[in-house]
């Protein structure tokens, strides 16, 4: 079985923020404050050195599909509402999943998340605190007898977001309900249809890579085989599966 790993090439990545917009389009992720997505505006900034001899990075952060995850072990349903698949990727079942946020609390990488006023979480929560897509509710006009209204538009298109993604995969709904956590499944129910995750084939630069790290032919394999890697805390000892490669400042 393979593998799956992505790799990003920081040398590349300028944190324009497409990977986030494509994924919160792809995934139907909740029109809300807090801007939930599985990429949105989930960077680590980093400034290193004194003016003039500045050094810049910017980190994507997302689920790294830890090979050891923390949160598959820390899920406490029969069976786990999160789990790992056979090619390696951490996904999450809806029906199962109880909203105790054990997996949020055990992940090295959430522990920023919202509830600490943190800048980021790879795995989200549904909360209750205002409906998904309100605007797609709302039967105001913004010009009476001109302009559709947002309810308008969502009963023409027959879906609530009007540009609802059906991902026909058994383990997600098309929009997850209140109440469960949620997180990036590497675009799973594209994989399967022989496409790559919607943040790799959206990414302006080409900065992001998805493919099967057991396959030494593959083109996660020779880019790991020929620059130096980092992992994000790799002292947890998760062992994940996102590798960064390179630098921004590189000439």
């Amino acid at each position: 079985m393979a593998k799956m790993a992505m790799v990003i090439n920081l040398k590349k990545c300028a944190g324009c923020g497409a990977c986030g917009i494509a994924c919160k389009t792809e995934n139907n992720t909740r029109d809300r404050k807090d801007g939930q997505s599985y990429n949105w505006a989930d960077f680590i900034f980093k400034m290193d050195g004194k003016f003039p001899d500045l050094k810049f990075a910017t980190y994507p952060v997302l689920c790294n599909h830890c090979t050891n995850a923390a949160c598959v072990d820390a899920c406490p349903v029969t069976p786990k509402a999160m789990f790992k698949t056979k090619d390696g990727i951490t996904m999450h079942n809806d029906e199962r999943c109880i909203g105790c946020r054990s997996c949020q609390d055990a992940c090295p990488y959430s522990v920023m998340d919202q509830r600490e006023g943190g800048d980021y979480s790879v795995i989200s929560f549904n909360s209750d605190e205002a409906a998904p897509f309100e605007y797609y509710r709302d039967k105001t006009e913004l010009i009476p007898g001109c302009t559709s209204s947002g309810a308008e538009i969502a009963a023409k298109a027959g879906a609530t977001p009007p540009m609802m993604t059906a991902y026909m995969h058994p383990e997600y709904d098309n929009v997850r309900r209140e109440g469960i956590v949620e997180k990036c499944i590497l675009c799973s129910h594209r994989l399967a249809d022989c496409k790559e995750p919607y943040c790799v084939e959206t990414c302006p630069s080409g900065a992001r890579i998805v493919g099967d790290i057991d396959d030494p032919n593959s083109k996660v394999s020779i880019l790991l085989k020929t620059y130096e890697s980092e992992v994000l805390q790799p002292e947890k000892g998760t062992k994940p599966n996102v590798y960064y490669i390179r630098n921004y400042n590189m000439k």
